[in-house]
């Protein structure tokens, strides 16, 4: 079995092939990096594992290692460790053993089949020139008999012409000779070539072709050797670390078998035991007799129950339900639109109204009910346009600062976004880099370009790089402020952000529904009231400059109206006035004198006169 007298017309095909054998040792190569690099990185990891386990020295962790089944956890750690370095010892040998010889033996490979085809190519051209001499002294050979034929033909034609000299004939006669001389001179010479280049084609297919074929045959095989023999070696370096591994497990195996349960009870006990007897029984208390109440004790029309609700509301209540309204502004929100407004005077005159409206404290609901209905309420979610944070969550657009999420929420994204502007700097900073070194070579070698075509392109980039940076800034001076690094921050204000910043859900029923008991009742402590008030006059200085509702037409007073209630504005007949917010169905519009002036008034005191264009809007 030989390629040399198998394969002698193959010669294409195991160029081929020897190249895909070239190829797949490469592969082989290939493989076994990419597995001593995984090898490192697990070995690496596996390191930071354990690492970041162990206890930590000066900590209460080191005091909680007391125990067994932690003493054992610290073995299995200190273990894991060891099984680390064994696969560090399986990269480095396979790398020393496998990929460094075969990576030389690819280079000793490519050059000797290089070589032999080489020699089978020129081969290949001296027969081809052998056989191009052939042809070209067969053609020849063919042209001189065809002109000898044509000679003598002339010649025989000339002497049997009668009327043709004996000069002419003789002459036809000597021209015929010499291409008949021609044509043997080339016979000779085409049957010499002839000779030699079925020497040389013999030479070439039973002699030369066979050996090159032969020495390409046996560095293949030689190729497949080698491949076998790292497979070996691959395995045998997986083996050689075996026993060690088996002993790192054998070492957990025995670390967890000296855990012992009885042991850490008894040392929990001696932690925490602390020497007090338990408590007994307690006794029965009878509370039947001053238990003796009316109906009307609990009623909310009486003048007990008609209190309760406004010190709630004034007192544990006020600041919670939304510290960043005003308290006017959330008075008028819960109680005016819900009052029943009273009827139109008889008359004109102010004394056909001496009461004003009717006193909401008649028919006041509970409070917890009236803000389910302000929550609840369609029409009204529009008074909230003029404040920031409730604009931005209704139309889902995001603070820059993210202040809207929770504390921790909140960081992870303002460390997220200092991490991406930190990425662009770097960017910017290595374009910059290699503007400045393209600048440099243009000022060595004119020829190659202008270096003052890249001063623009620099400044940008260097101008991109500030801005980035001060972006950075602001990020990192906001994540700080989250962190509570920043040393200008005061105890109160750091307590104020946090208290908000866990107040502060991202939809407005979460807010109410985070704040309200199952029954309508707020059951936050006493102790954070003042937080609260702190925290709302300070959101009252912040929305203090906001712009107000727009206008949306103009009203007259038919009637003198004395707003007395909370919510409400006084008007005087003749007076015209600013609509701000129309008649919702509930008898009350909205109306404003001035910036600072502004309330419900009876539906029925004024004419409203609406403007088309703001209405339509």
């Amino acid at each position: 079995m030989s390629w040399g007298t198998e394969l002698w017309d193959q010669f294409d095909n195991l160029e081929k092939h020897t190249q895909w054998g070239i190829d797949t040792l490469e592969k082989c190569i290939k493989f076994v990096k990419e597995r001593t690099e995984i090898e490192l990185s697990y070995a690496k990891q596996l390191r930071n594992l354990s690492k970041k386990y162990q206890p930590k020295k000066n900590s209460k962790e080191e005091e909680e290692y007391k125990y067994t089944s932690c003493k054992a956890f610290i073995s299995t750690l200190n273990e894991m460790n060891d099984y680390a370095g064994q696969h560090e010892v399986i990269s480095e040998n396979m790398a020393s053993q496998i990929i460094v010889d075969l990576a030389r033996y690819v280079q000793e490979l490519k050059q000797e089949r290089k070589s032999n085809f080489h020699d089978g190519r020129k081969a290949q051209q001296h027969i081809e020139t052998c056989w191009k001499q052939l042809e070209s002294s067969k053609r020849r050979f063919e042209r001189d008999c065809k002109e000898a034929d044509r000679a003598q033909q002339y010649f025989e034609k000339m002497d049997a012409d009668i009327n043709v000299t004996k000069a002419d004939v003789e002459k036809a006669r000597q021209q015929a000779q010499i291409r008949h001389q021609m044509a043997e001179d080339s016979k000779a010479d085409y049957s010499s070539i002839l000779q030699k280049f079925n020497h040389e084609q013999h030479e070439y297919y039973h002699t030369h072709i066979p050996n090159i074929f032969q020495k390409i045959q046996e560095m293949e095989e030689r190729r497949i050797v080698r491949i076998g023999e790292s497979m070996k070696t691959y395995a045998e370096v997986d083996r050689q670390v075996i026993p060690i591994i088996g002993k790192c497990l054998d070492g957990i195996v025995k670390a967890a078998e000296s855990i012992d349960q009885k042991n850490d009870s008894q040392l929990v006990i001696e932690a925490y035991k602390s020497g007090f007897e338990p408590p007994g029984d307690i006794e029965f208390e009878d509370y039947t007799q001053p238990m003796k109440r009316t109906v009307s004790d609990n009623s909310l029309s009486n003048s007990r129950g008609e209190g309760k609700p406004d010190l709630k509301f004034g007192g544990k209540s006020k600041g919670k339900l939304w510290p960043f309204i005003k308290k006017n502004k959330l008075m008028s929100l819960l109680t005016s639109p819900h009052q029943p407004p009273p009827p139109p005077p008889a008359s004109a005159s102010p004394s056909a109204v001496p009461n004003g409206p009717q006193s909401p404290k008649q028919q006041k609901e509970p409070l917890s009910h009236r803000f389910n209905e302000f929550m609840t309420s369609k029409p009204k979610i529009h008074c909230f346009r003029s404040l920031k944070r409730g604009l931005s969550l209704k139309l889902g657009a995001t603070p820059e600062d993210f202040s809207n999420l929770p504390p921790e929420q909140r960081r992870k994204k303002l460390q997220q976004k200092v991490d991406e502007l930190n990425k662009e700097i770097q960017k910017e900073m290595d374009q910059r880099d290699a503007i400045t070194k393209m600048k440099d070579v243009y000022l060595k070698n004119p020829q190659m370009g202008d270096p003052a075509s890249l001063d623009h392109k620099l400044a940008e980039v260097s101008q991109n790089i500030e801005k980035l940076r001060l972006e950075t800034q602001k990020f990192e001076a906001w994540l700080a402020e989250v962190e509570g690094r920043l040393p200008a921050r005061s105890e109160q204000a750091r307590r104020q952000s946090g208290l908000y910043d866990s107040q502060n859900p991202p939809t407005v029923n979460n807010c109410a529904q985070d704040r309200e008991s199952p029954d309508g009742s707020y059951t936050e402590e006493q102790s954070q009231e003042s937080e609260v008030k702190v925290l709302a006059t300070d959101f009252d200085d912040e929305f203090d400059d906001e712009e107000p509702l727009p206008a949306i037409g103009t009203c007259k007073a038919l009637y003198t109206f004395e707003g007395q209630n909370e919510g409400t504005i006084s008007v005087v007949e003749g007076e015209t006035l600013y609509v701000i917010e129309e008649d919702k169905g509930d008898g009350w519009t909205r109306i404003r004198r001035n910036e600072d002036e502004e309330g419900y008034v009876p539906t029925s005191y004024v004419e409203v006169c609406l403007d088309k264009n703001a209405k339509d809007s």
